[in-house]
């Protein structure tokens, strides 16, 4: 073999390991009953200076899912420079014609005194970002707590109190403030951990992204006692862009 063929090879070999898993996106389904009759779409960790989804395929896509709400569980993007590329996206999602919630993540908050262009664009959209407060939909509770990582989160303040049969479902960044919820929920929601990314053994014994992901926890579904809770693995990539053996995902919960 000429050492071309031998780079045109291993350029082949790293484009379909480490950037069409970028590009290849899965719909994740969670069912979940509550008793709530709503079909939710997740978008996490938009991280729109390297998302390789269209604003096009992800309408498409979340339309084929035929929610009954959006959220959107943060990290949109850490440049102010990147904001324009946020409105296709947010078009294409509010145009859907259902509600559309949010929270803040860690790389919003690296906007520092720019938050507030992120903050008015979502407004601008008629997204709502809900940052340590919850809102009353028709049939159930949302609480939004602001990202744990940076020191946001007030969870106690962020969850209501209600009556025993009224259900509280949760939308936050960073899945490690779950330990710190000190109230029940019936739902969380969450990401930040990119399904690790690079799904490679060891990664976050290597790189400390927190006290859930040194335990294994990092994607999917799972409980404590406080409530069930889901880490959706995101639709864009941070640091570098490409992922490996980790696909992008959007979540449908069947709640």
């Amino acid at each position: 073999m000429f050492p071309w063929e031998m780079l045109i090879g291993l350029a082949a070999a790293g484009y379909g390991l480490l950037i069409v898993p970028t590009q290849w996106l899965k719909v994740e389904q969670v069912n979940h009953s509550l008793g709530l009759h709503k079909r939710i779409v997740q978008i996490s960790d938009l991280h729109v200076e390297k998302l390789r989804i269209s604003p096009e395929r992800l309408e498409r896509t979340v339309r084929e899912a035929r929610p009954d709400y959006i959220f959107i569980s943060g990290d949109f993007t850490r440049n102010v420079r990147y904001l324009p590329r946020l409105n296709p996206y947010l078009k294409s999602l509010t145009s859907i014609g259902v509600p559309v919630y949010a929270v803040l993540g860690n790389h919003d908050y690296k906007l520092k005194a720019a938050i507030g262009l992120l903050l008015d664009l979502l407004r601008s959209y008629g997204v709502r970002v809900l940052r340590n407060e919850a809102v009353r939909l028709d049939t159930f509770w949302l609480a939004g707590i602001d990202d744990f990582g940076t020191g946001h989160s007030k969870a106690q303040r962020a969850l209501p109190s209600v009556r025993a049969e009224e259900r509280i479902v949760v939308l936050t960044h960073d899945p490690n403030v779950v330990p710190h919820i000190r109230r029940r929920f019936d739902y969380l929601m969450s990401g930040h951990l990119h399904g690790k990314q690079f799904n490679i053994p060891f990664f976050f014994k290597l790189k400390s992204k927190g006290e859930l992901p040194s335990k294994g926890i990092y994607k999917g579904f799972h409980r404590c006692p406080q409530g069930p809770f889901y880490i959706s693995k995101g639709i864009g990539q941070a640091g570098i862009n490409a992922r490996l053996f980790v696909r992008s995902e959007i979540t449908v919960h069947h709640l």
